[in-house]
């Protein structure tokens, strides 16, 4: 499964994500921002390569469908309702991600 996580700036949040899933076998992850100012800006070849795309803001959903509307029409797309308040890996932030992406990432069995 290929993985796409999103932010503004491609700064903490994205980049984390990226981070704690990168060496789980059978996902490949990459991170990007929507800014024009991002460490990485997402671009059309992202969204074609992922199979799921989680965006730590509604913002950042908006976006991607103005900016890529049909190439984004029939892709798993979620919010993570991740506030920009955290530093790249802060232990806080990883434990958010890890909770609210496990069962996208990996299923229902993951949990249980």
């Amino acid at each position: 499964m290929n993985v796409l996580f999103v932010c503004s700036r491609n700064q903490w949040r994205s980049p984390t994500g990226e981070e704690v899933w990168r060496k789980t076998p059978g996902v490949e992850v990459r991170s990007a921002g929507t800014s024009r100012n991002a460490r990485r800006r997402m671009t059309l070849v992202d969204i074609r390569w992922a199979d799921l795309i989680l965006v730590m803001e509604e913002k950042h959903k908006s976006r991607i469908r103005a900016e890529f509307r049909d190439e984004v029409r029939f892709k798993a797309l979620h919010v993570l309702d991740i506030p920009d308040d955290y530093a790249f890996m802060d232990p806080e932030l990883v434990e958010i991600i890890r909770e609210k992406t496990a069962p996208l990432i990996l299923g229902d069995a993951c949990m249980g």
